[in-house]
């Protein structure tokens, strides 16, 4: 089978999900659900749930959803333990088969009190997860990689990668690591604006956030930026290339880039002035009209 088979060619990551679900969001659930029935309706074939869901957030939108596959994007191992997350996803298997998949990422340093050693604790916590009472099979899950070992890791004890803010150059090294058989499905941000100038002030606005986390700058520095492209929200040049900027069109053109080189999914986020509680659905819409969702 196609290695993305499982996740469609385009999924839509959303950090408003997680934010609603865990009470900081609007109390009226109605909408999301709508909102996931939506995309199922329109062909995406996965939600990503950002900013480190719980495994049972999956729930309501698997409900509202038929056919949708919907993914942790992604799961902390600092703050969720292996055992309950094994118990949990072999209930949410019973009760919707093969539509969760389980994201897992080492999240960042001020995030997680107990950070360290990351890799190691990736490879411990997959241990754990193999050696629970309701195992995670290794294709059921897949890891938040950005450098060459997690990246390893990702081949050999996982489905595949699902790496964050990354380039189509990040994308094609991605591949060859990875090799011919695992899964990657990189993040890509968008922001639908034709005025290119407007486009990057608002991506410079959301990039500020991750231009703090060293993961994300190391990963940068690996690809060739440097500490002059991080100031004041990102370069012209960082900025075009983790983000897809302009009309739909246009965003349809640099997914291909991103396919080209490698990727077998993109989960699409819509950058708006408040991308962890907005639901851009007539975003959605037109992207749904511009990328080769059956494709």
């Amino acid at each position: 089978m196609p290695r993305h088979s499982r996740l469609g060619r385009f999924g839509v990551w959303s950090g408003a999900w997680g934010n609603a679900l865990r009470g900081d969001g609007p109390a009226d659930m109605g909408e999301f659900g709508d909102a996931a029935a939506e995309l199922d309706a329109l062909g995406y074939g996965t939600i990503w749930l950002g900013g480190n869901p719980a495994v049972d957030y999956a729930v309501p939108l698997l409900d509202a959803a038929p056919r949708v596959t919907v993914a942790t994007g992604i799961l902390s191992i600092w703050e969720y333990g292996a055992a309950e997350v094994a118990a949990r996803r072999a209930a949410l298997e019973e009760r919707y088969p093969g539509r969760f998949v389980l994201g897992l990422g080492v999240s960042h340093e001020g995030f997680a009190e107990r950070y360290a050693r990351p890799y190691s604790a990736m490879r411990e916590y997959l241990d754990a997860l193999d050696s629970a009472a309701d195992p995670v099979p290794a294709q059921a899950r897949v890891l938040a990689a950005l450098g060459p070992r997690m990246l390893e890791l990702a081949r050999d004890r996982s489905a595949g990668a699902h790496p964050y803010l990354v380039t189509v150059e990040h994308t094609a090294r991605a591949r060859e690591i990875l090799g011919e058989h695992a899964l990657l499905a990189p993040e890509l941000k968008v922001v639908l604006d034709p005025d290119l100038d407007s486009a990057r002030d608002s991506a410079r606005g959301y990039l500020r956030l991750y231009l703090k986390l060293p993961n994300y700058t190391g990963n940068l520095l690996r690809l060739g930026f440097g500490e002059d492209d991080f100031r004041d929200g990102g370069s012209d040049r960082l900025v075009d290339a983790v983000f897809a900027l302009g009309d739909a069109d246009a965003v349809a053109g640099r997914a291909a880039d991103f396919m080209a080189a490698g990727a077998d999914h993109l989960a699409i986020q819509v950058v708006t002035g408040d991308p962890f509680r907005d639901l851009p659905r007539a975003a959605w819409r037109r992207l749904a009209e511009a990328l080769p969702l059956d494709g």
